[in-house]
């Protein structure tokens, strides 16, 4: 009887530690998942191994997200994971699913022209992201989640071998959804930032860079929520200095504003400069963006990446990413850093990006 009442005890605790996260969480998140459950979306989390996506994947179950299709071996996630309750998450091994073949089949048909044999599709398709990703071209699921345990590159390079970018969009990147700590942040009157690109393109031209201003400007309104203000980062605000760095942004900028004439955007500030108004006051006066920026342009990956890092670990920030941007179909990176938290996060966006036009 005394084993009845433990279990009663654990189960309630771990209800009130769920309602003590929602009632903390972020509003900007909060509504994203709510938007979420409201489409009933297919998500496919491809790290069975990994106890972090476990967990994720009967979250995002228990709170309604998604329809969560997880990949590994049942028998191996039960025996890791004895008290994950994984009730209503659909568990497939692809080593052994009957759409192995069918899938095998379409990654030979999709890379033949490329070169790739049918013993190098069949092959590749017991790879779990790759069984994942061609789920996804089958119309098998909406959208997909790997990263936490694999490198950028073994989750990216599926997707655009398979999946590929979509109709009109010149460039796949990658972006951060940074959220706010739940006392706030007198910087991020918004609850959350979009930086990009924190995770895939190392150093993009002039070009490259405004095609990411556009579309992350497109992903902090349809998947944040945001009234987007972007920033071209630099070390320079408004020509305090001089370095063809500098050159690559101001030009970009340029760009940015021929492609989308109506967006808000501004350059190139200093971090200081597009976040601070009090600073923007006195370094980029009367700009409608300066000391308001809510989407910040890195102009490298260096600078990307070194940013979200800080932000998350000495500002306190959730760093929900790396997000994908600009494939046709809903493929989402993690940092090998990430919590289970992140995933359920990143579960949610999936699911919203299939309404990206």
């Amino acid at each position: 009887m005394a084993g009845f009442f433990d279990k009663l005890k654990e189960k309630i605790n771990e209800v009130n530690d769920s309602l003590e996260r929602r009632m903390n969480e972020n509003p900007v998140m909060r509504d994203i998942k709510k938007r979420a459950a409201e489409l009933n979306k297919t998500i496919v989390l491809c790290e069975g191994e990994d106890a972090r996506v476990v967990k994720a994947a009967a979250d995002a179950t228990e709170q309604g997200i998604a329809k969560i299709v997880l990949l590994g071996n049942p028998e191996q996630i039960a025996k890791d994971n004895p008290n994950v309750d994984l009730t209503g998450v659909t568990i497939i091994d692809p080593a052994t699913s009957e759409k192995r073949a069918e899938y095998a089949a379409l990654l030979y048909a999709l890379r033949k022209a490329k070169g790739m044999t049918e013993e190098e599709a069949d092959k590749l398709s017991y790879d779990n992201t790759y069984f994942g990703v061609l789920m996804l071209k089958a119309g098998d699921a909406d959208g997909l989640v790997s990263g936490a345990c694999h490198s950028t590159a073994n989750t990216l390079r599926p997707g655009l071998q398979i999946v590929k970018a979509a109709p009109g969009v010149p460039l796949v990147s990658s972006y951060f959804l940074m959220l706010a700590p739940a006392e706030g942040n007198e910087y991020c009157k918004d609850g959350a930032f979009i930086y990009a690109d924190c995770g895939l393109n190392e150093n993009p031209t002039s070009e490259q860079l405004a095609d990411i201003a556009v579309i992350s400007a497109k992903t902090a309104e349809q998947i944040a929520g945001l009234e987007p203000r972007v920033a071209m980062l630099s070390f320079s605000t408004k020509g305090s200095a001089k370095h063809a760095d500098i050159d690559k942004v101001t030009a970009a900028l340029a760009l940015a504003k021929e492609k989308a004439p109506d967006l808000a955007i501004d350059g190139e500030l200093q971090l200081d400069a597009a976040i601070v108004p009090s600073v923007a006051k006195s370094k980029a006066p009367g700009s409608k963006v300066a000391g308001h920026a809510n989407v910040l342009i890195f102009p490298d990956l260096d600078a990307g990446n070194i940013g979200y890092k800080l932000t998350e670990r000495l500002g306190g920030f959730q760093a929900v990413g790396p997000l994908c941007q600009g494939f046709a179909k809903p493929i989402n990176d993690l940092s090998r850093g990430c919590k289970s938290d992140d995933v359920v996060a990143a579960v949610a966006i999936s699911a919203l990006q299939t309404q990206i036009k």
